[in-house]
């Protein structure tokens, strides 16, 4: 007889309803991690001409950049550091852009002319400014005589035009002359008859 050997069949044992789910996430395991970039925040030049940390409020950050390290170096060499710092925390937010670049100013001055600084720029521009207000007023003047010049030449013109337009005078000769060249015996006669006239009034 022959034995029928009976194998099992193999079992299907269903997963785990979240691996089946459409909806299931990879594990954060499988997945690289992104890190993010560090910021590389430079300290003003103020701090690092200084040497000390760039707080996040600096007050001399938002004018003296880490760009123009030459700025604060210049006014730190004439003010300082802390006179700078307590200038600016006593004005407006509006006016201190204007005081640091006055400051700078005032420093490169004073550094090219120790004695004078700032002074000495002045009156040189004062200098120039009176020069130059002298000669517009030498140019005036010199416009102002041209153009009496111009007028004095204008009504010389007009007085000849009107000369040159108005008619000769008559040439013809006068009564008395044609009856004396004509008939000079004539006139002697008259001058005799009237002197023969004014005899009886003065005898």
């Amino acid at each position: 007889m022959f034995k029928m050997e009976y194998e099992p069949t193999p079992t299907f044992t269903p997963s785990s309803p979240a691996s089946l789910s459409p909806n299931s996430s990879i594990s954060p395991s499988s997945e690289t991690p992104l890190l993010a970039a560090p910021v590389v925040i430079s300290p003003c030049a103020a701090c690092k001409t200084l040497r000390r940390r760039c707080a996040d409020k600096c007050v001399l950050a938002p004018y003296f950049p880490p760009t123009e390290p030459a700025k604060f170096a210049i006014a730190h060499r004439v003010f300082g550091a802390s006179n700078i710092i307590k200038f600016l925390q006593e004005l407006p937010e509006s006016q201190r852009a204007d005081a640091v670049s006055s400051m700078v100013y005032e420093a490169n001055a004073r550094i090219r002319d120790p004695v004078y600084g700032c002074t000495g720029a002045i009156c040189q521009l004062q200098k120039q400014i009176n020069e130059l207000q002298a000669q517009l007023a030498k140019a005036q003047a010199e416009v102002t005589n041209m153009q009496l010049q111009q007028a004095n030449l204008a009504a010389m013109l007009c007085m000849e035009m009107a000369q040159s337009a108005s008619p000769p005078p008559s040439s013809e000769p006068s009564m008395d002359i044609l009856i004396s060249n004509s008939n000079p015996s004539l006139m002697e006669d008259n001058n005799n008859n009237f002197g023969s006239l004014w005899e009886p009034l003065w005898a």
